[in-house]
């Protein structure tokens, strides 16, 4: 383990899982993995969940028996089971869509989340939907970090409640996971969310991925956007902040509920690739990223693209 800790920036490699390593590796790479020289770690995600703590009932609708959280957490078992190393994460728009929040106001969607035992999570507009004091209030129920970068609590009661970023070890490797939101004038009532001061959020972006990859030395770097994928207009998305950023490996979005078939991967301004990942909406699918890091050399390698799993399937 000292051996490892010693290679500050190791590579990856992302694939759909060990079946298409096996295909998609080449045979060196594959025997460093035999051989114990690549470290596996898994990234499940989710964004948009919108308080769907039932799946879609039995209506005839497109999404009848889709989403839910019981379906979601077997399955998140069933993957820790097999893996080692997971990061389970969340891009926000946790709350508003059934009568479940009406009632509890998220603490039920807070409770389940730390029951399934997400890592950390950011905040989408629709977190606002009852105010700065109606997050605040579900917090305690909370046993995960939420992770606003470019959102100022400073004058309001969530000032120290949520943190810029968070790092993670996992297998010797160091993650740097940060959160992005949207601008919430216009799209959020002013009274939900008071003196929040709104940062511009790709000089933002910039300066955590830098911080992350050059000062704290993170292996990989994630973002965790409510930015929204791609627009029309000139309004920042998922797409324009992976090509105008320097240092972010991943980036999970949530905000436009965009099912990808899978994962984009963008060219950034240092000439690396920043990849976009979503997964829709209401829990219907829960989205994996497979990375696997060189113990000992600095070349990056790359394969087949990640995947998406839906939490609809038995498993």
């Amino acid at each position: 383990m000292e051996e490892l800790l010693k290679t500050n920036r190791r590579s990856f490699i992302k694939t759909a899982g060990a079946a298409a390593a096996t295909l998609a590796l080449n045979f060196k790479a594959y025997d460093a993995f035999a051989a114990g020289d690549l470290v596996k770690l898994c990234i499940l995600h989710t964004n948009d969940v919108h308080s769907r703590i039932e799946p879609f009932p039995m209506d005839g609708s497109r999404n009848q028996g889709l989403g839910g959280t019981a379906r979601r957490a077997g399955l998140i078992n069933t993957i820790r089971a097999k893996e080692r190393n997971v990061l389970l994460l969340d891009a926000g728009d946790i709350f508003q869509g059934t009568p479940y929040f009406n009632k509890f106001g998220g603490e039920l969607e807070m409770k389940l989340m730390t029951a399934m035992g997400y890592d950390a999570a950011t905040m989408g507009n629709h977190d606002f939907d009852n105010g700065l004091e109606g997050f605040h209030k579900q917090l305690p129920h909370a046993r995960f970090p939420f992770l606003c970068s470019n959102y100022d609590f400073s004058n309001t009661l969530l000032d120290k409640a949520t943190q810029p970023y968070r790092t993670f070890k996992k297998d010797g490797i160091k993650i740097g996971v940060f959160g992005i939101g949207i601008q919430l004038k216009g799209l959020v009532e002013e009274k939900n969310y008071g003196d929040t001061v709104y940062i511009d959020p790709l000089a933002k972006a910039n300066e955590m991925a830098d911080l992350l990859r050059n000062e704290l030395k993170c292996d990989l770097v994630i973002c965790l956007s409510h930015l929204g994928y791609k627009y029309a207009s000139d309004k920042v998305s998922d797409q324009v902040l992976a090509a105008q950023n320097r240092n972010i490996d991943l980036i999970i979005g949530g905000h436009t509920h965009t099912f990808m078939k899978q994962p984009e991967d963008v060219r950034n301004l240092s000439g690396g690739i920043t990849s976009i990942n979503q997964v829709g909406f209401a829990g219907i699918n829960l989205g994996r990223i497979d990375y696997y890091f060189e113990r000992y050399k600095g070349k990056r390698l790359k394969t087949a693209a990640p995947y998406i799993i839906s939490n609809a399937l038995d498993t």
